[in-house]
């Protein structure tokens, strides 16, 4: 289910598996409950993933540091990067998806025109293969379904995506790749947290050319990201 990344005084970083529940759904444990139940200790979620999202996460080990953290991602201090791959022409290959968003049909959400408290998303895209572009995204909210319904929105729904494109691949190829925030007090001190996490489940997520582009992406905090005029 989970893949344990780091064990601090205050949290843990632990990278979720693609396909895996969130939350205890009908009796059965989900990622923050399994880790509670393998570690023996009490876990804080902070923020979360969709299930069929794999990578990074952050569980706070009390009450304390998840108000801390709460905190953080309210003043959008932790800096969050995600990965994924789709098919076919974007509508453009590097810049800015803002829109508000509203709920559709079938659990699904759709990006709207207006721009009153909008979900906002950076992105850069490369070629990785014939008709197959690697996405770095850079969410600036945390709306539901944010990252599927910007991918979509460009005309490229995430490879395996089911709601938003079709199921014809072997995940959901969405991936929390790499994490950047401060975390301390004025006893302790302040330090930077940097943790990254490779994709290893999917076929198309681990192919050399994957590996080979994300040598360029290895610090995503550094990079010149596109302004709001690309």
């Amino acid at each position: 289910m989970y893949r344990i990344i780091a064990d601090e005084a205050d949290f843990i970083i632990i990278s979720k598996s693609a396909n895996v529940h969130f939350h205890s759904q009908d009796g059965a444990a989900g990622v923050v409950a399994q880790a509670e139940q393998d570690l023996g200790i009490k876990l804080f979620a902070v923020h979360r993933l969709d299930t069929p999202t794999s990578g990074l996460l952050i569980l706070a080990k009390s009450a304390v540091a998840a108000r801390q953290f709460t905190e953080l991602f309210t003043a959008h201090k932790v800096q969050k990067y995600y990965l994924a791959l789709a098919t076919g022409k974007p509508k453009k290959k590097q810049g800015w998806v803002i829109g508000d968003m509203a709920k559709s049909r079938r659990s699904m959400f759709k990006l709207l025109r207006t721009i009153d408290n909008p979900a906002i998303t950076q992105f850069f895209s490369l070629s990785v293969g014939e008709g197959v572009r690697l996405y770095l995204l850079k969410p600036h909210s945390g709306k539901t379904h944010q990252l599927r319904v910007a991918l979509a929105s460009l005309g490229v729904p995430i490879l395996g995506d089911a709601l938003y494109g079709d199921a014809v691949a072997d995940r959901c190829y969405l991936h929390a790749y790499c994490l950047h925030f401060r975390y301390g007090d004025a006893i302790t001190g302040w330090r930077d947290y940097t943790y990254r996490d490779l994709p290893t489940q999917g076929e198309h997520f681990t192919t050399d050319n994957i590996t080979e582009a994300l040598v360029a992406w290895h610090e995503p905090d550094t990079l010149a990201w596109p302004t709001k005029g690309d």
